[in-house]
């Protein structure tokens, strides 16, 4: 224990140890010690030399005259006026004032024929009758699930819309709603089809193929539903090694591509095997990518999402969240995509 010099007061300026202080601590345990703050705790550091990483400006590369046109779009903000041709038919996002066509949210116009809309940039999940979603259960009820969808209301999965065990085709008895919550329970990602949307917006789900219910292990990525390209499949099996679900109302699913599916279960049961670090470096990568796609609004499907993985394969996975890789890669994207179309 350190001892305490005291100077008596009036007395003696010669210095004589401090009896020590009775200690409260049971016997037979040891006092630790206390560094004193300011003094000791930091001494070792002071001599300590530590790595900081600066990042220097570079001179952006010019963009291509094709690249800079095509990315352009018509994009407005509430109050703005689209047209003042009155032979336009007013469609979503979209009000008449004054004999003008102006914009009610802020996004893109799109123009179908003679139809005008705009397309908000960041908003909720609209269904519609068709659609891939990948959902996370959030409640057990009678004879449904309460699923969320990333829409304004929770969707419904009915236990009569999805796949017995072992593809059944009977009537749901009493006992296969006893059994709900062993065939899902809260917390479980699953992905469904939109089977029917009500008036106030909800929507209804059905996983009656073998190709929706449980998903096993892998990465949920959460984007903008307006970021996500409609397509006539959103399952993907890339060649990199992973497959994707691109679900259209923004939750997009990587996970290793199987080996081999298992039909007998109906899509109940997840594959829990341990996934190798090849599979894991590969579905970390796919989620920086489209991290950085998402980042510079660009379109998700199978091509963009692979052009972006090729283009990063130069950098670590780490590196590819930086800001100056990350607009290098989707650049380099955007302009294959553009060399591809025309």
């Amino acid at each position: 224990m350190a001892t305490r010099l005291c100077v008596p007061i009036g007395g003696s300026s010669e210095a004589r140890p401090a009896p020590p202080r009775p200690s409260k601590r049971p016997q037979g345990i040891a006092e630790p010690d206390v560094a004193v703050p300011g003094r000791t705790a930091l001494a070792p550091f002071f001599g300590a030399k530590m790595a900081m990483e600066m990042r220097l400006p570079v001179a952006r590369k010019p963009l291509s005259e094709s690249l800079d046109r095509d990315t352009k779009k018509h994009l407005v903000v509430p109050g703005d006026t689209i047209t003042t041709d009155t032979g336009f038919m007013r469609g979503h996002g979209t009000y008449m004032g004054e004999e003008k066509l102006i914009a009610s949210v802020a996004g893109s116009v799109e123009r179908v024929n003679k139809l005008i809309c705009v397309k908000a940039l960041k908003t909720r999940y609209n269904g519609e009758v068709g659609d891939i979603v990948v959902g996370r259960i959030t409640e057990v009820q009678q004879k449904r699930w309460k699923v969320e969808t990333n829409s304004r209301l929770d969707s419904v999965l009915l236990l009569s819309s999805m796949n017995l065990p072992g593809g059944e085709l009977r009537r749901r008895s009493a006992e296969d709603e006893l059994a709900m919550r062993g065939f899902l329970q809260e917390g479980d990602l699953i992905s469904a089809e939109v089977q029917a949307v009500f008036s106030d917006g909800a929507v209804s789900l059905h996983t009656r193929s073998l190709k929706y219910g449980k998903l096993g292990q892998g990465v949920l990525v959460q984007v903008s539903p307006s970021l996500v390209k409609r397509q006539k499949t959103h399952f993907h099996d890339l060649p990199c090694g992973a497959s994707v679900i691109l679900g259209t109302n923004g939750f997009i699913w990587i996970y290793p591509t199987p080996g081999h599916k298992e039909e007998d279960a109906g899509g109940l049961t997840a594959n829990l095997e341990p996934v190798s670090l090849a599979d894991r470096e590969v579905i970390s990568r796919l989620r920086n990518c489209i991290v950085s796609l998402v980042t510079q609004r660009m379109m998700l499907y199978d091509t963009s999402i692979l052009y972006c993985y090729e283009a990063s394969l130069p950098h670590q996975i780490k590196d590819i969240l930086k800001p100056e890789v990350m607009e290098e890669i989707v650049m380099e994207t955007r302009q294959r995509l553009l060399e591809q179309e025309g």
